[in-house]
């Protein structure tokens, strides 16, 4: 917490500013909280590893998607925007709410144990209902970690983003095959 305290000088009009910088007192609950809030999340997508993410994925320079674990860890949160093959935005999910999602086109599905991927762990899935596609579908693996196993979506620019257990493609040009990326506590990178 920041303190400003104005103090005059004599014969003078300016004005001295002191600020105070101060801790928050430190609580074993609070310690923990914070810690369980930091930006540490390692994101799989395919092979490739993004480490100590924010959980947010920059897509040729836009933020589209943000995956975070509920405070609990019982469940994964997605923000995502999707996009056609023109580029138009045509659904926008918020901590798996529907904003909008034009002609409900689009599907999520939520477990606490998925079909395939890590069992006894969360899991999620979005699926777009016309041509019954996997959008994304993203598990908690052990050790506070998300892994999307897969993906088919477009990015702002109307580029297919394709995520496979091998690789993560964006567009035709830009492949990643078993990359590890160290984020430092920032967004995670594709195209």
């Amino acid at each position: 917490m920041a303190g400003c305290v104005a103090q005059p000088t004599l014969g003078s009009p300016e004005i001295f500013l002191r600020m105070e910088l101060r801790k928050p007192d430190a609580s074993p609950s609070r310690e923990g909280e914070s810690e369980r809030h930091s930006h540490r999340l390692e994101i799989r997508l395919g092979s490739n590893i993004f480490r100590n993410t924010n959980g947010v994925i920059r897509v040729q320079g836009k933020e589209q998607l943000v995956l975070e674990l509920a405070p609990e860890h019982d469940r994964i949160l997605l923000t995502i925007d999707l996009y056609d093959g023109s580029g138009n935005h045509v659904a926008h999910l918020r901590r798996n709410r529907w904003a909008f999602n034009d002609g409900n086109r689009f599907s999520l599905n939520t477990s606490d144990s998925p079909p395939t991927l890590f069992p006894n762990l969360p899991w999620l899935k979005v699926t777009d209902q016309e041509t019954g596609d996997t959008v994304l579908e993203a598990a908690v693996a052990p050790g506070e970690k998300i892994q999307v196993a897969t993906g088919k979506f477009y990015s702002h620019r109307g580029q297919l983003i394709e995520i496979t257990s091998h690789f993560c493609r964006v567009g035709s040009t830009h492949t990643l095959f078993g990359d590890v990326f160290e984020a430092r506590g920032g967004t995670a990178v594709l195209g």
